[in-house]
């Protein structure tokens, strides 16, 4: 008997085919999971806010820093899964200082009195992570009458930024992080119909929102430069959360039995997702980093259309028109 003749059986041939499946696809899973934060940092004397996190990444981002001391304020929409989310965290953590505070981000009114709430209860600001998202959604609008896609990923959190700039500037130093994506890359600021009301494709809209952070980003770091407040963005990597759920290929029946499973050896874990968040948020080494992009806990170029300097400043003057933002003074060149 030779050493393979077992294989000659196919109930053996065929169960070493599948746990070889199986062990190839956690070995590719475990290569995409990327880089991870790993320095440990008290975080004791900071107050964070996080939007969007009652799930996904945000969740995880604020279990990690309740963990290391600070006192966070998870700002969401859906306060019943807030307060969920906020029960397991504070008792994971043993750290009673996190908050749930509502900030719909698809409401002009929303943001403005999560942001009165917050200065009633807290003097200092010192992380401000931009979050929350959608993608890919079938059209729909704001409260306010904004394409859902570019209100909740960019004019809401312009709003809140620039509402909490105040606190962020005299609690310095202090950071803004702002969650966008490699779907920059594929983006472009349509200036003869930003509001999608001509027309309306969801990948072109979400690229278009992930985009607008981007520039958000570089413009507001420009502004801000000597104020001991910085601000960077970054790409979370392809994370398993409910971001897709607007997606029917990966959320329909068929997905289930067979997408699925392809999928998930090339996504990461949503506590893989949030280490580029905590990394910008957190790493010393970053304290006088501004304006810039990162990805796996690393620096990364921007696409060409990122770095328009004019698009910015049109883009920033618009989201100011329409959101009714605090005018911010302008940096001279």
């Amino acid at each position: 008997m030779t050493l393979f003749a077992f294989l000659k059986s196919r109930p053996i041939f065929w169960a070493s085919v599948a746990g070889t499946s199986v062990g190839c696809a956690c070995f590719i899973k475990d290569l995409m999971q990327g880089g991870k934060f790993t320095k440990e940092t008290d975080e004791s004397d900071k107050v964070v806010i996080v939007t969007g996190s009652n799930t996904g990444i945000g969740k995880e981002t604020v279990r990690e820093l309740a963990r290391r001391g600070a006192t966070v304020y998870m700002a969401c929409r859906d306060m019943k899964k807030c307060e969920q989310a906020r029960e397991e965290i504070v008792l994971e953590t043993k750290n009673k200082y996190v908050y749930c505070r509502e900030c719909d981000l698809a409401s002009m009114d929303s943001i403005r009195n999560f942001v009165a709430t917050f200065k009633r209860e807290q003097a200092n600001l010192h992380i401000l992570i931009n979050n929350a998202g959608v993608m890919r959604c079938p059209r729909s609008l704001t409260k306010d009458g904004f394409e859902m896609q570019l209100g909740v990923n960019h004019l809401g959190h312009f709003l809140l930024t620039n509402l909490l700039l105040d606190v962020l500037k005299k609690s310095c130093p202090s950071r803004i992080v702002n969650v966008s994506s490699l779907a920059h890359t594929r983006g472009e600021i349509n200036t003869g119909d930003l509001n999608s009301e001509k027309s309306y494709d969801d990948a072109k809209a979400y690229n278009q929102s992930k985009l607008a952070n981007i520039l958000f980003t570089r413009e507001l770091a420009r502004r801000l430069e000597g104020t001991g407040v910085t601000v960077n963005a970054l790409h979370p990597g392809i994370v398993d959360t409910e971001l897709f759920r607007h997606m029917g290929f990966f959320t329909n029946f068929f997905a289930g039995l067979f997408v699925r499973p392809l999928f998930w050896p090339f996504v990461k874990t949503v506590r893989n997702g949030a280490q580029t968040s905590l990394y910008v948020a957190l790493d010393p080494e970053l304290e006088n980093v501004t304006g810039k992009y990162f990805s796996d806990c690393h620096f990364q170029e921007v696409a060409g259309a990122a770095t328009d300097a004019q698009t910015a400043k049109w883009l920033w003057a618009v989201s100011e028109k329409w959101t009714c933002a605090p005018v911010l003074d302008v940096k001279t060149e």
